[in-house]
């Protein structure tokens, strides 16, 4: 088989309607769009917004404010804080996160965040921290892994 001859399947384009030609055709005299008045005139349609005088959707809704990142990347935080529950010398990833019931989203990156005190030293892995959180895990003794 070469370029040439690939073809679409049977039926994969349909035949467009061809509007007004006769009563035989389906879509004769009218063509589809009713009997008289202005939709069924030449120019037909409108404005978009126009609502036959009545108080258009967007005008009726509160104005919508500020706008949403779309490249904002929601992470599942967790304060230096409640770190305190495990031993000193563990190593907490997020497996061992999700399974404390510390983080509820598995699907999220998980950040830690410098709220708190911590006394031990943990070996903490995760997506990303802040850099008070850093700063706290290495002064009790612990590391810091980036994943």
């Amino acid at each position: 088989m070469k370029l040439h001859e690939l073809r679409e399947p049977a039926g994969a384009r349909r035949p467009r309607k061809r509007r007004g030609r006769g009563i035989a055709a389906g879509q004769g005299k009218t063509g589809g769009f009713g009997t008289k008045g202005a939709n069924a005139r030449s120019g037909r349609g409108g404005k978009v917004y126009f609502e036959g005088g009545q108080l258009p959707l967007v005008r009726r809704l509160p104005f919508k404010r500020g706008f949403r990142n779309v490249n904002r990347v929601e992470y599942a935080v967790v304060n230096v804080e409640v770190l305190k529950r495990f031993e000193p010398g563990t190593v907490i990833d997020p497996q061992v996160l999700v399974a404390s019931g510390l983080v509820k989203k598995k699907r999220l990156p998980i950040k830690i965040l410098g709220e708190g005190e911590l006394d031990r030293p943990l070996t903490v892995k995760a997506h990303k921290f802040s850099q008070s959180a850093k700063e706290k895990i290495e002064a009790a003794g612990g590391t810091v892994e980036v994943l």
